[in-house]
């Protein structure tokens, strides 16, 4: 069974209430357990050993739309992210201490992309450096590549930018709504809060 995201952008108005802005689903989040493993720690292949903003809870004081849509039996690992969290974010940093165990860099004709690591993968890593056991990116040698199907596997070390481009697809306009919301309300009066189910 899958999990899927929900959550809200809420403002604190003029007289200290937080209030409901935007629903979160209106941007059409994908269910991208790699970006979710990234911003929020929950799903993902255990590759992100520092995700952004995982595992805080429910702020103390939410708008009341939020509690009723956000407190229940299925939802679960509820988190947020202010505006200044979120502006200060260092897109480029690693999110690991080293390579990822399940996931390479791709590069052939068409670019370069991310991928799960397969076993054939691993299989050809074997072939490549020499032995019997299956090889994840982690343990090829230093700068070790791996040619197969006409592609060229890399190692890569997790980052935000990788795993959740700030300026692609729905987050990039969740971002932008925030930045915009901050410039009406003040950066310390917007949030995102998340939760999944």
């Amino acid at each position: 069974m899958g999990t899927d995201i929900d959550g809200v952008i809420e403002c604190r108005s003029a007289d200290g209430h937080w209030q409901l802005e935007a629903d979160l689903l209106d941007f059409r989040p994908p269910r991208d357990y790699d970006a979710w493993e990234c911003l929020f720690g929950v799903r993902g292949t255990g590759d992100v050993q520092r995700p952004l903003f995982a595992a805080r809870g429910l702020p103390p004081h939410i708008s009341e739309a939020t509690r009723e849509a956000a407190v229940g039996d299925w939802q679960h690992s509820h988190t947020y992210a202010t505006w200044p969290e979120v502006a200060a974010v260092d897109w480029d940093e690693p999110l690991a201490s080293g390579p990822a165990w399940n996931r390479a860099l791709r590069r052939d004709r068409e670019g370069e992309d991310l991928v799960r690591v397969t076993p054939g993968l691993r299989e050809a890593a074997a072939a490549t450096f020499g032995g019997e056991l299956l090889l994840a990116p982690p343990e090829w040698p230093p700068g070790g590549e791996v040619h197969l199907d006409g592609a060229v596997y890399r190692p890569v070390v997790p980052t935000a930018r990788i795993l959740a481009p700030p300026d692609e697809g729905c987050w990039a306009q969740v971002w932008r709504t925030m930045r915009e919301l901050a410039a009406g309300y003040g950066d310390e009066h917007v949030r995102l809060l998340v939760w999944f189910g």
